[in-house]
């Protein structure tokens, strides 16, 4: 086969594959160009996971008439002028290629009017080949309307995932804008129905409570700068100079963490980034703070001189690269770090050690045998139990140790509610069954203290009573007998605004399971029912959430 030139509809659409790889990928292309036309308000509307439609509405300065059709084509912009440009940037969109590229793999509707005139102009593109150009009446702004994406490649069609994947990431896109600008007003639906709203009334913390929820929001401090104090709301350093990385944003208390690192928000002069160092600074500003296999929620804002650092380094500029990349990480570390540090908690040290149980081992009013160095050193924290050699108790065998420590409705257990947060240990052994065991009594109130043949047996009677509600929910799944018991006050739920979909689906099978959950607006749920075998304490609207976002990310 001889080499020859391919012709421009194949080099477009091949061009095309490295800015737009799914809807999400348009739809932050055009919020980029909203954001750098001095938009205030930006409204993202979406069918069918972005498949059938992309609609991006913004109030910017539009586009001259003339200047519609141009850009279109390949290579044009008005960001930049000369090579030189290219070390200073200070927008988000600088290649004059998303227009193009966007065109090219579907139909577009571009309904803009610049500020400084009278008229808009409708420009209609099928598939980079434009088909109608007219003047209408509009408001100052810019109207992209984005229909059948990728309806003419099918390659590139059947490598997306469901709608409701590509609709997570195209709100992961929209909320991570409304973080990085709070001053603009976001306004995201899907299929018709309002999911996510920012105000624009500049704080951040505002759109955190839109995006995590309140309760979870509430857990997250701002973020100042290592050796920095705050005058008048703004954080101060005595050591930072014009061209020293400048640090801000918000960082989630310990209590509030993740299962992986995918809520550790990353921007760098505006623009959301992935960087793999960044993010560890974050994680290692958290060292010795969370529980292994555990990861922060954290909104890093890193802003650095624009010579400084080079974004044109990949395709969809997600990623960036640092003139001195140590001292952006350190930078983060330190600002993450003495945030952390100065809103800690300074614990008091208890007479009694506290734990995370969920109860206490009801002990009985005999005197102990123990010798009296263990009762006077271990007194306060272990409740002891009498043994008797000349009256002993039957071994306690599999579900009879549950059925003791497990089930608080039977008087076994005075509940405690622990102020530490629930921890669980990841299992490195398993048993497949317990050997008959003696109960002996309880330590920090969280484990219970059990005597077999092969030694002494700490049991996490907090995760035993789990497992046994788990295993009896499955058990009366499987039989198809789910009792519910309805709750005399609804549990509100808030959900995290890309994970609110995912309950929703699921609700027929929480059905199924014994719950009764309905969508109350927004992304906020009710619990109005439960299965009859939990109890009122075990209805925590904190599990439910952290489950959907294991779910999300899974």
């Amino acid at each position: 086969m001889s080499i020859q030139v391919l012709p421009d509809a194949l080099v477009a659409r091949i061009a095309a594959g490295e800015v737009v790889e799914r809807p999400s990928s348009a739809v932050k292309e055009l919020v980029e160009n909203a954001i750098d036309a001095g938009a205030t308000e930006i409204r993202v509307e979406c069918a069918e996971g972005g498949r059938r439609l992309l609609r991006i509405t913004d109030n910017g300065q539009g586009i001259r008439a003339d200047e519609v059709a141009l850009a279109f084509t390949h290579h044009a912009t008005s960001k930049l002028q000369q090579i030189e440009d290219l070390s200073n940037i200070h927008t988000l969109g600088f290649r004059g290629e998303a227009l193009a590229s966007i065109a090219s793999v579907s139909q577009v509707s571009c309904v803009t009017r610049h500020k400084d005139e009278q008229s808009g102009t409708l420009l209609r593109i099928d598939n980079a080949k434009i088909v109608s150009e007219e003047r209408i009446g509009r408001p100052p702004g810019t109207t992209m309307t984005i229909e059948h994406l990728f309806a003419r490649v099918p390659a590139r069609l059947k490598f997306l995932k469901s709608n409701q994947t590509e609709r997570g990431h195209i709100d992961g896109i929209v909320t991570r804008y409304a973080m990085a600008y709070p001053h603009i007003r976001f306004i995201l639906s899907h299929d018709g129905k309002l999911t996510f709203q920012s105000n624009g009334n500049g704080l951040l913390r505002d759109v955190l409570v839109e995006i995590y929820g309140v309760n979870a929001a509430a857990q997250m401090v701002p973020i100042v700068e290592s050796g920095a104090s705050r005058v008048g709301g703004q954080s101060i350093s005595p050591l930072s100079t014009p061209h020293s990385p400048q640090v801000s944003g918000f960082a989630a208390l310990p209590l509030f963490d993740h299962s992986n690192r995918t809520k550790i928000t990353l921007f760098v002069n505006g623009r959301p980034v992935q960087d793999t160092k960044l993010a560890y600074a974050v994680i290692q500003a958290y060292h010795t703070l969370l529980m292994v296999g555990r990861f922060p929620v954290a909104v890093v804002m890193l802003q650095v001189p624009p010579e400084d650092v080079d974004v044109n380094v990949h395709p969809a500029k997600a990623e960036v690269r640092f003139r001195d990349a140590d001292s952006a990480f350190s930078a983060v570390q330190r600002a993450v770090r003495r945030t952390l540090l100065d809103n800690m908690p300074v614990p008091e040290a208890p007479s009694v050690l506290k734990g995370v149980g969920s109860g206490r081992w009801g002990v009985g009013s005999e005197s102990a045998t123990d010798s009296p160095r263990v009762e006077a050193d271990l007194g306060s924290i272990i409740s002891p139990q009498p043994i008797a050699p000349e009256t002993p108790q039957p071994a306690l065998v599999g579900s009879e140790i549950w059925n003791r420590v497990g089930i608080a409705k039977q008087g076994e257990f005075e509940t405690r509610q622990s102020q530490a947060p629930n921890y669980q240990l990841p299992i490195t052994h398993y048993a497949p069954q317990l050997p008959a065991l003696r109960i002996l009594g309880q330590l920090a109130l969280t484990y219970i203290i059990a005597e077999g043949p092969e030694g002494l047996y700490l049991i996490d009677q907090h995760a035993a009573h789990e497992r046994v509600l788990f295993e009896k929910l499955l058990a009366e799944r499987e039989l198809g007998a789910v009792s519910s018991q309805a709750l005399l006050d609804p549990a509100p739920m808030d959900i995290p605004a890309d994970s609110a979909y995912l309950l929703e689906e699921q609700l027929p099978m929480l059905q199924d399971l014994g719950f009764e959950v309905d969508h109350f607006g927004g992304n906020t749920f009710l619990v109005r029912a439960v299965p009859a075998l939990m109890q009122q304490d075990d209805i925590v609207a904190g599990r439910a959430d952290a489950g959907v976002r294991a779910k999300a990310t899974a």
